[in-house]
Parts: structure tokens; sequence; C-alpha cells
């Protein structure tokens, strides 16, 4: 993969270009006495009219601890967001202070040199309460170059009454699913599951289960095309061709939340960033209609991927300390109690677990034993981009253009071009 210039060596030319800049406002530092001043520019890419309020007030907390300090907040759409940085970081201008980056593009953001390396900051105050998973996706090449803000894992999101209907139990295993998804559509005449077709992501509880895996880091070796990775795509594909699931081809986060709120369907898998989303439905008026249970196991196993985002600093923001005190903030133990109280989402710290907001989430506390459980994906610069070719292919076998061992040999022909040398 092609690298950009190092940290170092981008911060130094950005201070020398007079027209270069971390964001589009006046820039600031601290004084004599340490009081900070400026713009710090923050793009957030949380969900629009949930998440985003409640990350928008707490940033505003900061203001209010330093005055003289702007927070300019942008919320930037999740599937924008990756390749909007990469543009105006290469370009030097335009790029934010701080980006909430999905874990698997930190790795990324590092080896082209656009993230501040953080050792030392005070953005990594108190960095041994982090929880080790969770700090894992912030390393690239034994420098820390992000903050975790949130981690998460995926289950299955059900319907109580749903399944008190059809007097049924949350499926234990992909047999199990294929079982209750039948005993519904005879009690009630409604589809079991829905299955995100068009996001590679909501694949991998299948691929996990069935013992495979995308890569293999350590090795070098890509493993997606194996005998696993074959059969999860038949199982997949079975699910959908058995009618136990419904499917789509696009658009289809708005599909499947709104066909689970609606009542439309049983089941949806998900993570805990879908909560706040989910009980605005009209099935969910009681929120005590929500039920989530572990991922179904495969095979081989049972396990759901590891996400989460992370804090990180533009390698050339005008104002690293107040960008570097601001994510330490957005990162503190009160911040993400507060976000595990109104959002329900995990904090990365431990002692954020022990905040009575977190205590009182039923969500943070369902999740918390699946995150700890949830496999790590490669922390690799490209680990990103392995999702574009499972993406294509994944699509292709639920709609029937395509078989399971084709769509896995297209893929790992797609990954072995990308990671030139690896197996």
């Amino acid at each position: 993969m092609r690298r950009g210039i190092t940290a170092t060596a981008l911060v130094a030319a950005l201070a020398f270009a007079a027209t270069a800049c971390g964001s589009d406002d006046k820039g600031g530092t601290s004084n004599g006495s340490g009081e900070l001043s400026g713009t710090v520019t923050w793009w957030d890419t949380s969900s629009v009219g949930s998440e985003d309020k409640v990350f928008k007030k707490i940033a505003e907390g900061f203001t209010k601890q330093h005055p003289k300090v702007k927070v300019k907040y942008v919320n930037v759409p999740f599937g924008e967001a990756q390749n909007k940085f990469k543009n105006a970081a290469q370009a030097g201008s335009g790029a934010p202070d701080v980006i909430r980056s999905e874990v698997a593009w930190t790795p990324e953001f590092a080896d082209l040199g656009y993230l501040a390396p953080l050792d030392g900051t005070p953005a990594l105050k108190n960095a041994d309460d982090f929880l080790k998973q969770a700090a894992a996706s912030t390393k690239y090449n034994g420098k820390t170059y992000a903050v975790p803000q949130v981690i998460d894992s995926m289950g299955i999101f059900y319907n109580k009454k749903m399944f008190k209907d059809a007097g049924v139990e949350p499926p234990a295993t992909v047999n199990d699913l294929k079982t209750v998804a039948k005993k519904i559509k005879d009690k009630t005449g409604k589809t079991g599951l829905y299955l995100r077709g068009d996001d590679s992501y909501y694949f991998l509880s299948f691929l996990y289960g069935e013992g495979g895996d995308l890569v293999d880091a350590g090795a070098k070796k890509i493993t997606v095309d194996n005998a696993a990775g074959v059969k999860a795509f038949g199982v997949v594909k079975d699910l959908v061709d058995s009618g136990a699931a419904k499917t789509d081809a696009t658009d289809g986060w708005e599909n499947m939340m709104q066909s689970f709120k609606n009542g439309d369907v049983a089941m949806m898998i998900n993570g805990p960033w879908a909560v706040a989303d989910t009980l605005t439905g009209k099935q969910f008026t009681d929120k005590e209609n929500l039920g989530i249970a572990p991922v179904p196991a495969g095979s081989a196993a049972q396990g759901a991927p590891q996400g989460g985002h992370n804090l990180a600093v533009y390698a050339g923001s005008k104002n690293l300390d107040a960008s570097y005190a601001f994510v330490e903030y957005m990162t503190s133990v009160e911040s993400q109690a507060q976000a595990a109280g109104e959002l329900n989402l995990l904090p990365t710290r431990n002692s954020a677990y022990a905040k009575q907001q977190a205590v009182d989430s039923e969500i943070v506390q369902f999740f918390k034993p699946v995150v700890e459980t949830a496999v790590e994906r490669p922390w690799i610069p490209e680990t990103g981009s392995l999702f574009a070719p499972l993406n294509t292919e994944y699509t292709k076998v639920l709609t029937g253009q395509t078989t399971p061992e084709k769509a896995a040999k297209a893929t790992g022909d797609s990954y072995r071009k990308l990671l030139k040398d690896w197996k």
C-alpha cells in the first residue's frame, strides 16, 4: 500500500504552508497560564437524530470547562467520512482537528501519516483504564494514534410479543434460527429474520460461526476463501432460500430498521448503536418488547465482530493542545457514562461500568460480556478495504447471482491483489 508522508513531516509541511489548515477556523493554543483557546473542529460520524444530539451536548460541556475554546461540531455521514477525511488530509486543507474514526480506519489513517501520535499527551490520560480489546485498535507500529470512545459487538434483536405469539424462544444456533423462523411464519404470517444484504459486516458472525475469518494477519494469509468461508456463504444463502430470512441489495439499513420497527419481521442482527432508533418504532413504544440475545452459533463456534469508534487527532491540526484536551474530555469516565445512560453505548473505560448510568442500562449490561468475547478484526491498514470486495460477493450470494464457492474465490482473489505477498 502506498504510504503518505510521515506525521512529523506532515505537521512541518503544513506549518510552513501559509494556506494549510487543520480546520477552517482560526487556530489557537494554551497561553502561559495553561488556558486553552482557539477552535477545535470535530467531525462526528454518529447517527443523525439520536446519537448526534447527545454527543453534541456532551461536547458543549467541554466549552464550559474551557470557555475560550470554540468547538465546531460537524456531523459527517458515516458512509462518507472515511474518504472525505483522506481527501482533505491529502490535500492539506479542510480536515478536522478531531475525527470520530471507526476502529478499522485508525490503522489506515495512521499508516498514511494523517494522525498525530498521542503517546505522552493529555489525550491518553489514565490509559490503563481502557479495556484491552478497545485499546488494541488504537495502536499502529508501536505508537498510539487514537483514543477509544465506544466499543460494540452484535446480537440478535427480537420482538418479544411475536415470539410469545409463536411460542418460541431466542435461537441459540443457526439451525434453531430456521426452526424459530418457520414457527413464526406459521403462527403470525411474518418473516423470521431481516438479514441486511448490502453490508458484509453483518456476515461476519456467520463467518466466525463456521470457524472462519477474513485473513490471518499473523501468518499473512488469506482465509476468507477456505472451506469455512465457503460454508459461511452457504449458510446465509440457505437462510434466504429457505424463507427464514428476507434480504435486500440496496438501502439495507433503512429497510431492515423499518421492517423490524413496524413488525414485518421478528428478528434482526444489530448492535447497541441501533437501540435508540429501534425504540422509536411502533412495535417498541413499550421498550420491554425489545429482546436481545447472543447471535446464533454456527457449526463451529459462536462469535460476533468487535466494533466501535475511536477519537483521533489530525496531524496537521493548528490547535493540537486543545484537540488533545477535547479528546480526553470526550473519552473521560463521565462522558462515557453519559453516553451509556442516554444512548446505551458501551464504554471503553473499565471504571465507567461502575457508574450508575451504565449499571442501570440493561443494554450495556447485556453487551458487556458479548464484547469481552467478540472476535477482533485484524488491525492492519487495509482492514477497512477488505469489505468492498466482500460486500459485492455477499450481496450476489444472497440475491442468487453467484454461488458460495465462486463468491469465496472471488473475494480471496481480490484480497491477494490488495495484500501484496500474502498467501
